[in-house]
């Protein structure tokens, strides 16, 4: 069978309005699979640099938390411990004795330690009179206190000359965490 010019510029033509219906239809399924595509590309790369940024940032937050426990060690140190709050206060005029006594000082007395106790923490202070032949055994005992641990910090100090004497008074406070402590005996003073 033989087809004719007419039949032949009909499927010609229906060829190219069924070639111009798929492009039509066809283009915009093309054009969303590839912004769908670059959408996705684009996610993928927000996603690398989250990850990138997570994992420095996870570096940074583990060096922080290094420091803070090796600063958390280094201020443990710096407190007393103990069971009890006349542990402590023992522990603290102890080592002032301690300090006195490696610095060539004569203790004369000491007061009754007074404590005071606040959001977690108590302090204590403890006051000492002392006698020495020679002004630089004190500058020794300062050090000692300087470099205490746990630290003895100074809040009060007086060095008087008598003949070939010196007296001298000294107050120190300690620190301690009141969490778990038993007060045995009266409240805080």
């Amino acid at each position: 069978m033989a087809v004719s010019k007419r039949e032949r510029n009909i499927f010609i033509m229906a060829g190219v309005v069924g070639f111009i219906f798929l492009l039509s239809s066809a283009l915009p399924a093309i054009g969303n699979l590839y912004q769908q595509r670059g959408e996705a590309i684009e996610d993928l790369e927000l996603q690398i640099e989250r990850e990138r940024r997570l994992t420095e940032e996870a570096v940074r937050w583990r060096d922080r938390r290094i420091e803070a426990e090796n600063i958390q060690g280094e201020l443990e140190s710096l407190i007393f411990s103990g069971n009890t709050v006349p542990v402590i206060e023992a522990d603290i005029q102890r080592a002032l004795s301690l300090h006195a006594r490696d610095s060539n000082i004569t203790v004369i007395s000491t007061r009754l330690a007074e404590r005071l106790e606040t959001e977690g923490w108590l302090l204590i202070s403890q006051e000492m009179d002392f006698r020495t032949v020679d002004a630089g055994n004190t500058i020794t005992f300062l050090e000692k206190l300087a470099d205490s641990s746990p630290r003895l910090w100074l809040t009060d100090f007086s060095l008087d000359r008598t003949r070939n004497n010196y007296t001298g008074s000294v107050t120190v406070v300690g620190f301690a965490r009141s969490e778990g402590l038993q007060v045995s005996g009266s409240a805080n003073r």
